[in-house]
């Protein structure tokens, strides 16, 4: 059983109740009303509610509709007592699951909350796989990658696409962290407006300002005509700053007044432009560690990182990369018109064995030359696996390739061990036993619904 909410105000029932069900496995919250009881409720929440009609503060009915309210879809099973069943029978045309009369049958109490969490599963399911289905079909950037992190990450960016917080964006060098900002802007509402990419570090100092906020005619020597900035080019839109941890300390302070009023002054005029802009910043460094040392202004870092997020190295998520790989070489043998070189076990495992040091850029290379000079010359020139290998002993090797194998074979199946015990030919026991040894955990390779 998943979560399951009860809210009572008699503690004696309440007690009861959540004992009965934590004995069925249950993962029992408890609340005494149904004010309490709206803590726990969220559109994600994969659980069901459990309520008694009549309560102080708020009672079940109240509760009922406040959580339709917040999901129309999540269950929530009524506990009447005798005459209330005129009661249940309005609340069940009010949207709630079920309703039972006291006293019951702990039995009776099991088998509804089971029926009302296969219905919460299905409903989470559909919901993600509407979602997913509406990433696919989207056009520009997308997020690949099957991992739980990867899940997670792209839960959080839907969450927060359409929401108009500023966003620090950290990763390691070669993360992806401008497609993450693309995705981003293009799957939100300001998507059809402009997108503005600037990396602070590659700009230099004595013409940052006037790139980002623009200039009139004669503000300085040099500056012949009107120039329109970055911020101002991107109203309506989004602006993305790579390396925010590059930008001079002088322009820093003139960038914070800029996010707090939401409007900018061109250099040498008097003009004030309002601003209805997004800024998604990013970051290889800890900012909140440079802001300690005083080499990036702590009050900007506050402004900004009102979300952070952050983009896992492809190493610590190494089931997506031969998913990334043959993405990668699809799109450049598109691009070139070339036919696609198969994958051999071996090429498979070099790339599970790598590190990846350039993450996802250094992936994308790869494909790339796989393409253009074919696989052999490719991986002894970016991988080279037969120097990476040396010294590893045959069983090293084969103990590597057996782990590829199980890996692989779950994120076909996505976490389903019959299906994984069919194709690889194994037994139950065996099958478990690799996977300790591997320290691969069935949880990671499950669809994730929220």
């Amino acid at each position: 059983m998943n979560e399951v909410l009860i809210v009572d105000d008699d503690e004696r029932v309440l007690k009861a109740l959540c004992q009965a069900l934590e004995l069925e496995g249950a993962k029992v919250l408890q609340a005494k009303n149904g004010i309490e009881a709206l803590k726990y409720i969220s559109p994600k929440w994969n659980g069901v509610v459990v309520t008694d009609i009549h309560m102080p503060e708020m009672d079940g009915l109240a509760l009922l509709r406040k959580v339709q309210s917040i999901d129309s879809s999540l269950p929530v099973i009524m506990l009447t007592g005798y005459g209330d069943i005129s009661v249940a029978v309005g609340a069940m045309r009010e949207g709630a699951y079920d309703f039972l009369e006291k006293p019951f049958r702990t039995e009776q109490l099991v088998e509804t909350i089971s029926r009302a969490e296969d219905k919460r599963s299905l409903t989470l399911e559909n919901r993600a796989l509407r979602i997913a289905v509406a990433e696919h079909s989207h056009p520009g950037p997308r997020i690949i990658g099957n991992h739980p992190k990867m899940k997670q990450l792209r839960s959080l960016l839907n969450e927060i696409k359409d929401t108009p917080t500023d966003v620090i964006i950290k990763g390691e060098t070669g993360c992806g962290k401008e497609l993450l900002a693309r995705y981003l802007h293009a799957h939100s509402t300001r998507g059809k407006n402009h997108f503005v990419a600037i990396n602070c570090g590659a700009i230099p100092e004595t013409l940052i300002e006037s790139e980002l906020f623009g200039h009139e005619a004669g503000a300085f020597t040099g500056a012949g005509k009107q120039r329109m900035g970055k911020f101002e080019y991107a109203n309506g839109g989004t602006l993305f700053l790579d390396e925010i941890e590059s930008m001079p300390m002088s322009l820093q302070i003139k960038m914070l007044r800029v996010l707090e009023e939401r409007k900018v002054e061109p250099i040498g005029g008097n003009r004030v432009i309002p601003l209805d802009i997004r800024i998604l910043a990013a970051t290889k460094e800890d900012l909140k560690e440079l802001s300690n040392t005083d080499t990036f202004r702590q009050d900007l870092y506050y402004r900004l990182n009102v979300v952070e997020v952050d983009i896992p190295p492809l190493r610590e998520r190494r089931e997506d990369i031969p998913l990334l790989f043959e993405h990668f070489i699809w799109a450049a043998a598109n691009r070139y018109g070339s036919e696609v070189p198969g994958l051999s076990a071996s090429q498979r495992q070099a790339l599970l064995s790598h590190d990846w040091p350039g993450n996802v850029r250094e992936l994308r290379n790869l494909a790339e030359c796989y393409v253009l000079i074919g696989p052999k010359r490719a991986f002894s020139r970016i991988l080279c696996p037969e120097t990476e290998n040396s010294n590893i002993t045959l069983a090293e090797q084969i103990n590597q390739y057996e782990e590829v194998l199980v890996r692989e074979a779950l994120l076909r199946h996505h976490g389903i061990l019959k299906d994984v015990q069919d194709e690889l030919g194994l037994g139950r026991k065996t099958l478990y036993e690799k996977m300790k040894k591997h320290s691969i955990e069935k949880k990671n390779f499950k669809d994730l619904s929220d």
